[in-house]
């Protein structure tokens, strides 16, 4: 755990009057020097400002971008006393991972043990069985006195532990791990495509758990062919329902595995068992897209490692499924991915991706032939013989751009002056010479060179960033000040307390006190 920070350091990494945005590094150095929180190793961060090459580095937690969920932090060129790295350490070992109710933190953490509660469970009859909604967790009969004042589901049906997905209550916090569940129609979907493709074995990394439960309940039911499933999630709570090889505790925003090199074993020999593995991941819609990249390439060398082509270009089959505006950072890590016009419309959960709204922003990313396949009876498709593609029946063909352009499923329109074709309700700007929204706020990019405002690269590669001396030499200036005020704030509310305390003693008490 990182040592305590003042008061004006934290408002100092934290503002964002100067700031144009925070990246993630992304190395093997980073990595190895890298603090630990209750969620595994933390990752990199850089505060980018106008005008510096590189603004002052810190460590954060990886899988939650709220502080009030994880308020870990450390600058990186911090020196940390031993005495502040034990009590990180054991605050680690007892968060690991963060339990319903603080009795059941070592049980939770160990999940051979907990799944064996599983096989006595089942082994009770109907009536004994009971699942602790507030603390979502499978009770035993020895156990059920103490959740005496708790919301207990008794009568838990085996049709219900088949689905635990239905059973645990989805985690629905947008800046940790929010978890937006398939609807039956996708999943088999999902299926039906994965087995048309001739996969027999399915890694689901973070999701999707409907998708994973699915495939369990196909193998339960003695149907061919058969299909296996290991699941990798940060959802301690499946460990109830799964042994140790269906399911795997693991962070993917930085390949961390909870049950450490026993759990990679088990990844390992899963990929190792059969050639014919997919990857099927749906990251929570706010993750960043470099960290998972990174986690899913080294899987992807884990499954070379198992077929001895380490040094092989050969890819792992992977389905992501993401928001399509995500496609150009995604196509920056995997530029053999492709995004087809498939519209993942139905979340259980989410009314924004329910199967009531016509367009989805979710999307289906892969590196595998799956342009040819005809699913058109799932949605209106067409085929496209210039792209030789199954597009959005929306999706109009651009003779200059020379292809289906849509990404929404709205029929874009082409800009002669951008020379590409763009949303139907962009215009074109002079000022920003670019399209955009029509109320939208000239000369702000979300997107492209922080330092420049050029599209074609990132600030790392800018070729006209420069950082003169007097520039520096003012924003050291500007930071000691600020420290200062700080600092004289401080002390002068420590001093008006203690006056105010002196105040309320008696005559007595404060002539003792001399």
């Amino acid at each position: 755990m990182a040592a305590p920070r003042r008061l004006y350091e934290v408002l100092e990494a934290m503002t964002e009057l100067e700031s144009l945005g925070i990246e993630v590094i992304l190395n093997e150095e980073a990595e190895s020097k890298a603090p630990a929180c209750p969620h595994g190793p933390t990752l990199l961060f850089v505060k980018v400002i106008r005008g510096e090459k590189q603004g002052r580095r810190f460590y954060a937690c990886s899988a939650c971008r709220d502080r009030k969920d994880c308020n870990f932090f450390q600058w990186e060129d911090e020196k940390v006393s031993g005495d502040f790295s034990s009590c990180g350490t054991f605050i680690n070992n007892n968060c690991n991972p963060p339990p319903p109710k603080a009795k059941y933190r070592e049980l939770f953490t160990r999940c051979s043990e907990i799944f064996h509660r599983y096989g006595k469970f089942i082994s009770l009859p109907l009536s004994r069985k009971s699942f602790c909604q507030d603390c979502q967790l499978l009770l035993l009969p020895n156990e059920q006195s103490e959740h005496g004042a708790h919301h207990v589901l008794k009568d838990v049906s085996l049709a219900q532990l088949k689905r635990p997905s239905q059973l645990l209550r989805p985690l629905e916090n947008k800046k940790t791990n929010a978890q937006y569940l398939f609807a039956d129609r996708s999943c088999h979907f999902l299926l039906e495509l994965i087995l048309s493709l001739g996969f027999r074995r399915v890694l689901c990394v973070g999701t999707p758990r409907r998708l994973h439960e699915l495939i369990k309940l196909r193998a339960a039911d003695g149907k061919a062919p058969v299909v296996e499933s290991l699941l990798l999630d940060i959802d301690f709570r499946y460990s109830q329902f799964y042994s140790e090889d269906e399911f795997c505790h693991y962070n993917m925003f930085n390949h961390y595995f909870f049950g450490g090199e026993t759990a990679v074993k088990v990844c390992r020999n899963f990929l190792r068992k059969d050639s014919r593995v997919l990857m099927v991941t749906d990251p929570p819609f706010g993750g960043l897209v470099e960290p998972l990249a990174y986690s899913f390439k080294k899987l992807i060398t884990i499954w070379r490692t198992t077929r001895d082509q380490v040094n092989s270009t050969e890819q792992l089959p992977i389905f992501w499924i993401f928001p399509y505006f995500f496609e150009s950072r995604i196509l920056h890590c995997f530029p053999t991915f492709s995004m087809l016009d498939y519209q993942v419309a139905d979340y259980v959960n989410y009314i924004l991706y329910s199967r009531s709204h016509t367009r989805s922003a979710k999307r289906l990313l892969s590196n595998t032939d799956l342009l040819l396949k005809m699913f058109g009876s799932q949605q209106q498709l067409k085929y496209c013989s210039i792209c030789q593609r199954y597009v959005s029946s929306e999706n109009s063909h651009c003779e200059i751009c020379k292809a289906c352009t849509s990404k929404d499923g709205r029929r874009w329109k082409h800009c002669s002056i951008c020379d590409k074709c763009v949303k139907p309700t962009w215009v074109h700007c002079e000022s920003c010479n670019h399209c955009a929204l029509q109320n939208h706020t000239c000369g702000r990019t979300s997107i492209g060179c922080f330092t420049c405002g050029s599209m074609d690269h990132k600030r790392t590669a800018c070729p006209n960033i420069s950082v003169s001396k007097e520039f520096q030499l003012d924003r050291r200036k500007k930071h000691k000040k600020k420290a200062t005020t700080m600092k004289w704030i401080l002390r002068k509310s420590h001093k008006s307390k203690k006056k105010t305390n002196l105040k309320s003693l008696s005559l007595n008490q404060r002539m003792s006190n001399l």
